[in-house]
């Protein structure tokens, strides 16, 4: 005889692991360039999330493009300004 798997609530789950992933570790960068704020964490040398707080509109490079920014990459300066973080140990890359 089997028993079927308990339902749960994958949404709350879901927000649950977001909170867990995002909200630990996230710190404050601004471009140097622009002086957009985010919020970074890195997970892995090669992988970063970035939570946006503030608008693009400062930004050259995303004005320069013709499309949302929600649809581009990072801009190259941003990206700079974190790693330049990460090399002066201002924030912390997990080893692994």
């Amino acid at each position: 005889m089997w028993a079927k798997a308990p339902v749960t609530d994958v949404s709350a789950q879901t927000a649950v692991d977001r909170r867990g992933f995002l909200a630990d570790g996230l710190r404050p960068v601004e471009c140097t360039a622009c002086g957009t704020c985010v919020l970074v964490k890195k997970s892995s040398q090669h992988h970063t999330s970035i939570q946006w707080q503030t608008s693009t509109d400062n930004c050259a490079e995303y004005a320069a493009q013709n499309k949302p920014a929600a649809l581009m990459d990072t801009c190259s300066k941003l990206r700079a300004s974190i790693e330049s973080l990460v090399a002066e140990g201002l924030l912390e890359v997990p080893d692994g």
